[in-house]
């Protein structure tokens, strides 16, 4: 596969293929990996009830590139050595780190803030872009991702009480943290996987990259495997996070990023806390305050504003 654009240090981006508003094809690859990566958040909180936070972690890598490899193109699809070193650091920013952060910050917040926090990720996507492009986004994805900004700030504040430390108060905080700075990683992945896709295609890239990913959260994981405890229970909920959320998910984001580029591509996560919420309440009985509904709906027009196509 080919690309307008191939990157000549680690650290680069390129814009999408198709700068023109979203059609059945990109919002049916954001409206799968929405769904998919909704789901993940779920997932990972029933498989924290027995297994360890690098367990989970080495789970669904492990899961996600053996279900990869078995895909004919993804084994035999060429990667250029010039780009080895970027698709290492996409598979440590995107998976090896985050994938870490992701289960150990849910021991200490719900499911359901997780998957709303993580739809902080387009803001970061186009802070990297302005950085690796030299250039600010236009005005109509400006004011998408203002108004996602604002939603998503609806939608963090009532969890993050302000004043003296409560029971609780400082582990919500450390868990907050650390999925912040997972979507700081995943603002540069997503970037980095523009013309990384356009070249060599996602399923190429995406194999290699969750390997590159294995070697960082295999010795945590492997270290935990004593403290974990085997449950069908948790069997059930590692292998859709596996081979759903790790090969499928990622799979259909870096098609769409490809596509549309980073920040446009990155809307997806908009969707992301309207299905962790979801299943979150229906599932696990969790409790939203409601200044989450009106973040949620600001999200949404977010979304759909970034979705248009940008004024020349």
């Amino acid at each position: 596969m080919t690309g307008p654009a191939r990157p000549h240090r680690v650290l680069s981006t390129s814009v999408g293929t198709h700068l023109g508003a979203f059609g059945r094809v990109e919002w049916a690859l954001l409206a799968g990996t929405a769904v998919i990566w909704g789901s993940s958040f779920l997932l990972m909180e029933i498989g924290l009830r027995s297994l360890q936070p690098a367990v989970v972690s080495l789970c669904r890598v492990g899961l996600g590139a053996a279900t990869l490899a078995l895909v004919p193109q993804a084994r035999r699809g060429r990667v250029e050595r010039r780009d080895l070193a970027a698709v290492a650091v996409l598979g440590v920013a995107w998976m090896g780190i985050p994938l870490l952060l992701f289960p150990l910050a849910q021991q200490w917040i719900d499911s359901s803030v997780a998957g709303m926090i993580n739809g902080a990720m387009p803001l970061t996507v186009a802070a990297w872009a302005a950085v690796l492009l030299h250039r600010r986004p236009g005005p109509t994805q400006a004011v998408g991702l203002l108004v996602g900004f604002l939603g998503v700030t609806a939608i963090a504040l009532p969890q993050l009480p302000v004043g003296a430390l409560a029971d609780g108060t400082a582990a919500t905080a450390l868990g907050t943290g650390l999925v912040l700075t997972a979507m700081v990683l995943y603002g540069l992945a997503a970037n980095l996987a523009v013309p990384l896709q356009q070249r060599y295609g996602a399923l190429a890239v995406l194999l290699r990259a969750e390997l590159a990913a294995l070697v960082v959260i295999a010795p945590f994981g492997l270290a935990s495997l004593g403290a974990s405890t085997f449950t069908w229970e948790a069997v059930a909920a590692m292998l859709p996070l596996g081979i759903l959320g790790t090969a499928l998910g990622f799979v259909l984001m870096t098609t769409l990023v490809g596509r549309v580029g980073g920040p446009r591509g990155s809307i997806a996560t908009y969707f992301v806390p309207v299905v962790a919420m979801l299943l979150g309440v229906v599932a696990l009985g969790e409790v939203v305050h409601p200044a989450a509904l009106v973040g949620l709906a600001l999200v949404l027009v977010g979304a759909w504003i970034t979705s248009r196509r940008e004024p020349h």
